[in-house]
């Protein structure tokens, strides 16, 4: 699957992951609020995340697998609440997915390698980037790693 074509889904992906846990296992590694967005597709309150506004040069990896999700280089300033992306640094790193629940359509964006919810992407927005798209993360499901100096 690429990041540019969602998968329809009603319910858990029918994927197989190359990271899987049982869930006590999950729970046994993140802290419940990561729990609650990583594995029950939660969402953090906006304007709270740790990587809302930074700036740092660097890699933003999955805090559940560590697999590498996102730039600095395709981070902008969205002032929406949430780190935003305008691309995945690989769209295979990124699994697609339609999100029909709250009464709308959205896109779904879980971490391909462990299925782990991170937030959503909306296309069409008006913000001046290359893609025209918003991956709108949430912080508690990812890592930064900065760049060495």
């Amino acid at each position: 699957m690429t990041a540019d074509t969602p998968q329809t889904s009603q319910g858990p992906s029918t994927k197989t992951y190359n990271v899987t846990k049982t869930d006590a296992e999950w729970r046994a590694e993140l802290d419940p609020m990561a729990y609650h967005v990583l594995r029950q597709a939660g969402t953090e309150r906006p304007f709270t995340g740790e990587y809302e506004d930074t700036t740092t040069e660097g890699v933003y990896a999955c805090r559940a697998c560590g697999a590498e999700l996102f730039t600095s280089a395709e981070k902008f300033a969205s002032h929406c609440g949430w780190p935003s992306f305008f691309d995945p640094k690989d769209s295979a790193a990124v699994e697609l997915l339609v999100d029909d629940s709250l009464g709308m359509r959205r896109t779904e964006v879980r971490c391909a390698n462990c299925g782990s919810h991170l937030g959503h992407v909306f296309e069409g927005e008006g913000y001046p980037t290359p893609t025209d798209q918003r991956y709108c993360i949430n912080s508690v499901s990812l890592s930064l790693r900065p760049t060495s100096a």
